[in-house]
């Protein structure tokens, strides 16, 4: 993935490198412009939200790592991308997360008709989700949604159910790096736009999990919301003090990281 074309006037979104991956200088109306362009576009579009610990997770995943290498759109989903795109001299604008785009995503389904199908999360609550924002943004089209827990067995079933309910983007909760290798897999089969991986966006959108208060939010505290409301959080938390070491370290050498 290089600097990416936005404009029909030759704008374009260019690529800061963090761990020797690349993540786009991209606020989020910046975001929901790029997106816009994909659904118009019509080519199956790969959109990752980048957060630390996926990018340390790429260090060893090598699948994973070209995924992000491949990807037509990544935005910077944590504080700790923020800290580590500033530190090395190419700060961000902002935090783009999975949660507020898909919120934006039923805003725009409203206005302008997209199509929207809610795949992940525990059974009820992709659907518990979708009703809810049927009901907080009147007309938002939600085609279809189903969870998660689903094996080998039922793959082909939900993927011949999407490509009937065809949607515009396609919102899938699995968990990194689950979800981003799924999308990567199916997504060219499929022809949806807009595929993206939102981790546990269902579970904030219907209800379940409470979104962390908005001061801790501005604070870059979010993290620490989500470990207190759900310890088993902890391990991907434990990554952060380990990408804090990996930046600096790869600033120091000013190379690619490999880590064993």
């Amino acid at each position: 993935m290089t600097d990416l074309q936005t404009q029909a006037d030759g704008k374009t979104v260019p690529a800061i490198t963090i761990l020797g991956l690349p993540v786009h200088r991209v606020d989020m109306q910046g975001a929901l412009d790029i997106v816009e362009r994909f659904i118009q576009e019509r080519t199956p579009r790969h959109i990752i939200t980048a957060d630390a610990s996926m990018l340390v997770m790429a260090q060893e995943d090598r699948e994973l790592r070209s995924i992000l290498l491949s990807a037509d759109l990544i935005t910077p989903d944590s504080a700790g991308v923020l800290w580590a795109a500033k530190r090395q001299g190419t700060p961000l604008a902002e935090r783009v997360s999975g949660v507020e785009l898909v919120e934006r995503f039923c805003v725009l389904s409203a206005q302008k008709g997209y199509r929207l199908y809610f795949l992940g999360a525990a059974p009820g609550i992709a659907a518990a989700a979708a009703e809810r924002m049927r009901l907080r943004y009147p007309g938002v089209q939600i085609v279809g949604a189903h969870h998660g827990f689903f094996g080998p067995e039922e793959n082909e079933a939900i993927l011949d159910e999407i490509r009937r309910c065809q949607p515009d983007i396609l919102c899938v909760a699995l968990g990194i790096p689950k979800q981003e290798k799924w999308i990567a897999a199916y997504q060219r089969t499929l022809g949806v736009p807009v595929a993206i991986g939102v981790g546990g966006t269902f579970d904030v959108l219907s209800g379940k999990v409470r979104r962390a208060p908005l001061w801790m939010r501005r604070l870059h505290l979010e993290w620490l919301w989500r470990l207190l409301n759900n310890p088993r959080k902890l391990s991907k938390v434990l990554l952060l003090p380990r990408f804090v070491r990996l930046v600096w370290r790869s600033q120091r050498t000013q190379q690619p990281l490999k880590t064993g």
